[in-house]
């Protein structure tokens, strides 16, 4: 990853923090990471255990940032939701979020995508 998506990443999730807290989400962890796979945000809202993956570009020219998360990543993701439960003895049910922001010289967009995928 070069350094400069890694910085377009870490603006993102800082946005992305900030936009559930504000929604009256309490944030409990932030680039979990279990082995080799990482979960961008571990979030509560109320009772519901809430994993959000956050995609961050400059544009909308390669279409929304959402679409990158395909099988493959949404199963890496499950994988370390799993790990994340055990691993903090919860039991609580818990959802998949995908939160997709374009930065903009103009207006930035966020759109919280609640339920994206369902485990399988």
């Amino acid at each position: 990853m070069s350094s400069h998506n890694k910085k377009l990443g870490e603006i993102g999730e800082e946005m992305a923090a900030a936009y559930l807290v504000k929604k009256g989400y309490k944030i409990l962890d932030r680039n979990w990471h279990f082995h080799h796979l990482e979960l961008d945000i571990v979030a509560m809202q109320g009772e519901m255990l809430v994993i959000v993956e956050v995609k961050t570009r400059a544009n909308d020219e390669y279409g929304e940032p959402d679409i990158a998360v395909g099988k493959t990543k949404q199963r890496f993701m499950i994988t370390s939701a799993e790990a994340y439960i055990q691993q903090h003895d919860l039991d609580v049910e818990t959802r998949f979020d995908i939160i997709s922001i374009v930065l903009s010289r103009k207006e930035n967009q966020i759109e919280h995508i609640e339920d994206a995928f369902y485990p399988t």
